[in-house]
């Protein structure tokens, strides 16, 4: 439950979702004239599964998705300060560091709680908030955690496999996976798990292409977004992002292992892989064994790990990227032996004779 840091009681504000009994004092006046004429609506929150959290590069939440609806609403943008605990909130919302504090606080509302000096706000509010936009939200949010979240052809992982071609796309994967060191088999076994090869997939959040890469990261990497669905282009900077990551992961000695920090960045972000890293490092775990990673990737979806000082950002649906790198890795594997078009077979070393069970050992 939030604590107060009011000085003096006020008249408790009535919302549509019930009494809000903490309150606060009145300050300098800023309400949502205000507002709008500075363009911004600033919400704090915490990181959770039902405020706020970062996926894939986009950011999620029913209470932040509530949130923007209701700047939309207003007509201004929206930021989000995510802060440790429900004190730093309050102390903050009381010091006139933002608009409103967005945090479930019953089951039946989203639980705001409005600067004291905002009445304007809080009438906009009251007159704008219906039970059903919480619904709403969440089944927007499901849409886009679901796999029909991308628009896609769903092509087969192997395109003909007595003739060893796995792709259309195989020289591209043969061109450019030599200048980060992959096996060209590896990446089309992440590309088919991006976008099952179609070249036109486009995810809910706005990632593009055959490698599904995000708007802000073609910037960041030199893609044009109007050739974000070009296949050339779309791998030539999955490829440039991917060597990136591995020059983040040097550390990582051991290749194999690294390749899979590598998948699991690309899919849930460094931050949070570093993250995961941070606290097998705690435990006495090996931060660079991705076996003892991969637990702490699928515990940052439970608060008392997310919540845990030594997290910096927060939240995260491990499971999807512990899943991912598992799936990748097994087609890979299916992938092997795969006649390439310039080398014919590419042979896999042999494994040693197995040991007769019942031979007796010295």
């Amino acid at each position: 439950m939030l604590l107060s840091c009011a000085d003096k009681k006020q008249e408790p504000v009535v919302a549509p979702w019930g009494e809000i009994s903490d309150t606060l004092p009145a300050t300098e006046t800023f309400d949502l004239d205000q507002i709008q004429a500075g363009g911004e609506l600033i919400v704090l929150t915490l990181t959770g599964p039902e405020t706020y959290y970062d996926y894939r590069g986009q950011q999620l939440g029913a209470q932040y998705m509530l949130a923007q609806r209701f700047a939309a609403k207003l007509g201004v943008g929206l930021r989000v300060d995510v802060c440790r605990d429900s004190l730093e909130m309050m102390q903050r919302l009381e010091q006139g560091d933002a608009d409103l504090i967005a945090y479930p606080m019953t089951h039946d509302g989203p639980g705001w709680i409005i600067g004291p000096d905002k009445e304007q706000l809080q009438q906009e509010l009251l007159a704008w908030y219906k039970p059903e936009l919480m619904d709403e939200v969440k089944r927007e949010e499901q849409l886009r955690l679901s796999a029909k979240s991308v628009r896609r052809h769903v092509f087969s992982p192997m395109l003909n496999r007595k003739g060893g071609i796995i792709s259309h796309y195989d020289q591209l994967f043969i061109k450019y996976s030599p200048q980060i060191r992959w096996d060209w088999r590896l990446m089309a076994a992440q590309c088919y798990q991006e976008s099952t090869f179609d070249p036109r997939a486009t995810s809910f959040a706005g990632a593009k292409g055959l490698m599904q890469i995000m708007p802000g990261t073609a910037d960041h990497l030199g893609l044009a977004r109007d050739k974000m669905y070009e296949p050339e282009s779309n791998i030539a900077a999955a490829t440039k992002y991917l060597g990136e990551l591995e020059q983040k992961l040097l550390d990582i000695k051991n290749r194999n292992e690294r390749l899979k920090f590598v998948l699991a960045c690309y899919n849930g972000g460094y931050h949070h892989i570093s993250d995961a890293q941070a606290l097998a490092r705690r435990d006495g775990k090996d931060p660079h064994r991705w076996s003892d990673v991969s637990g702490y990737v699928l515990k940052l979806a439970q608060p008392q790990y997310y919540n845990d000082p030594i997290v910096k950002h927060g939240y995260m649906r491990g499971s999807e990227t512990v899943d991912y790198v598992e799936k990748i890795h097994a087609r890979w594997a299916s992938y092997r032996g795969v006649r390439t078009p310039r080398t014919g077979f590419t042979k896999e070393p042999k494994k040693a004779k197995r040991q007769n069970k019942y031979q007796l050992k010295p």
